[in-house]
């Protein structure tokens, strides 16, 4: 089967890779998160990743903290993420890059677009870290951004819901199930798939937004081969 998207942007929750332990990170699930990244990279698409750090801390929930610095310490916990998932993707033989949007040098590269598109293009998986290196943007928001600056066909949202729902599934059996959604449904309907600011950035660069469950196994395969997995917002 002809894979459908040739470059993606996956926006990776930390919840994703504490798995069941929901706080810091579950070896076994970064590992396994690791090999359907690797699975689609050796098919040919290009990869670039932005991870969350809610696994650590959230910005928004230190509330006797000063904002911008909650939010500085939430960007440092993405930044414990991406190297994370870059040692579980390079122990498996998929090279990758980690790049923050706060200079450590130590540890990683300091975004730069132009060197990002670069690895993309000589098949390596680039990791964002940092967020957007400012306050007051989610990793939602870093997702949008990095996207449209990569030049990704599609934001993929890997969610612990395998779509978007008109409410919670888990509350109420009647919610309904979409399959595809306009950035204005997202927007109007309140459906808490991203944050605004984020979904309004999507909406302004044109670019589509996938949202499935990345916990069942091949499910990044087949999304990547435009099986009907979970919901296309475009």
């Amino acid at each position: 089967m002809a894979i459908k998207y040739k470059r993606v942007l996956i926006k990776l929750s930390g919840e994703a890779l504490a798995g069941d332990d929901r706080f810091g990170v579950n070896p076994d699930m970064t590992l396994k998160t690791a090999a359907q990244i690797k699975e689609i990279r050796d098919a040919g698409v290009e990869v670039a990743i932005v991870v969350g750090g809610g696994n650590f801390f959230r910005g928004r929930t230190g509330k006797s903290i000063d904002r911008p610095t909650a939010d500085y310490m939430g960007m440092l916990a993405t930044v414990m993420n991406a190297l994370a998932l870059q040692d579980s993707l390079l122990s498996i033989g998929c090279e990758a890059k980690v790049m923050t949007a706060i200079e450590i040098r130590d540890m990683a590269e300091g975004y730069s677009r132009r060197k990002a598109l670069d690895y993309l293009n000589e098949g390596k998986v680039v990791i964002f870290g940092g967020g957007t290196g400012s306050p007051f943007f989610t990793t939602d928001t870093t997702a949008s951004l990095r996207a449209a600056e990569m030049g990704a066909e599609v934001l993929l949202l890997a969610k612990n819901i395998d779509a978007v729902y008109s409410a919670d599934p888990k509350l109420d059996p009647n919610a309904e199930r979409y399959t595809e959604l306009t950035y204005m449904d997202i927007i109007e309907k309140d459906l808490k798939v991203m944050d605004l600011t984020a979904a309004t950035l999507c909406k302004d660069t044109g670019t589509k937004i996938y949202v499935f469950a990345l916990a069942e196994e091949g499910n990044l395969m087949k999304v990547i081969n435009g099986e009907n997995v979970g919901t296309l917002i475009k």
